[in-house]
């Protein structure tokens, strides 16, 4: 089985968009990672987009539940465009993502939000089974809303993830479609944001979502593709921030 510091570098190196009118996606991050604090913190890496610039982007949400969205590239150009109805700032900020072995890394962001993150990855027996699975299933099953809802569920209650859509909108209306062809399970991690210690990972009361994108209640790292409607300004909203 490929390593999660294999895929990525071959991510990086370049990949084929799938074909769509929809904007699309490539890359790899964190689905989510709850800490016992009330934190979440969530990456996404895309070497390659359809928009134009591949980008990186870190989502923090407070115990409060505010949302912080920081993106190398303009917000418009990154995670903002789709979800910044929900995000009480959203900020452009320097992003390293640095691989310290197989399955760890580091992401540092600079800037106006400061950010230090090591992850850790392992694999188990659910893992292999959905990345075997995954490595197997034809494209044509990865753009049916009818299987991807099946697997939704099943990768959800597999993965102890909680609640798991693959399909649905996000907060500024668009439709998503998301294939996470490959996952690992976070197994430790330790986080500063803005100095603050995030303490321990571990899962929350109630589980964190934005729209119909429900973040797992333990950590998760992906590699795959996203698709998302094109922006129609009569039915999507152009938010990037609350009150933009």
């Amino acid at each position: 089985m490929v390593e999660p510091r294999e895929l990525a570098d071959r991510l990086e190196q370049g990949v084929e968009l799938p074909d769509g009118e929809e904007e699309r996606f490539a890359g790899y991050g964190v689905m989510g990672l709850p800490f016992k604090s009330g934190h979440v913190l969530c990456l996404r890496r895309f070497p390659v987009s359809s928009l134009g610039k591949g980008y990186s982007s870190v989502w923090h949400r407070d115990p409060e539940g505010r949302w912080v969205f920081i993106q190398d590239v303009q917000p418009q150009m990154g995670c903002s465009r789709y979800f910044g109805s929900a995000v009480d700032r959203s900020i452009v900020g320097d992003i390293r993502i640095a691989w310290t072995g197989d399955r760890e890394f580091i992401v540092r962001v600079e800037g106006d939000y400061v950010v230090e993150w090591t992850v850790r990855l392992d694999e188990t027996m659910s893992t292999m089974l959905m990345n075997a699975f995954g490595s197997m299933v034809p494209s044509s099953w990865w753009r049916s809303p009818l299987v991807l809802g099946l697997m939704g569920r099943a990768g959800g209650f597999v993965l102890g993830a909680g609640r798991l859509n693959l399909t649905g909108r996000v907060p500024n209306g668009q439709r998503f479609v998301a294939n996470p062809r490959y996952v690992w399970v976070i197994s430790d991690s330790e986080a500063r944001v803005q100095g603050r210690d995030l303490g321990p990972p571990g899962p929350l009361a109630v589980q964190a979502r934005l729209g119909d994108l429900w973040l797992p209640l333990q950590g998760r790292f992906f590699a795959g593709n996203a698709f998302l409607e094109a922006f129609d300004p009569a039915r999507h909203l152009s938010a990037v921030s609350r009150g933009t």
